[in-house]
């Protein structure tokens, strides 16, 4: 049996380059259903992003912000993964 990890592992993707990937503590983005919080341990889950913001806390405590346009947000594991058709990340 599988234990869960401390951190996420965060991958944030646009339509040409990977703009940041690293560990974080938790993620949180607006998807078309409303805001999400991702956890480690979170549940699966595919979810299409709406126009706004997406959190990285990573674990050093430096918080990335991706203005994400459009796009889907996947959580397999503790993966998560962030594919959007534009990204711009500031820390």
């Amino acid at each position: 049996m599988a234990t869960a990890s401390n951190t996420l592992h965060v991958n944030v993707t646009n339509a040409t380059e990977q703009v940041w990937e690293g560990e974080a503590t938790m993620v949180s983005a607006f998807t078309t259903e409303g805001s999400i919080g991702i956890l480690p341990g979170h549940t699966p889950m595919l979810a299409a992003l709406a126009q706004g913001e997406v959190r990285v806390k990573a674990v050093d405590g430096t918080e990335i912000t991706a203005q994400a346009d459009d796009g889907f947000l996947s959580v397999a594991g503790d993966q998560v993964t962030v594919i959007a058709g534009e990204a711009l990340v500031t820390e």
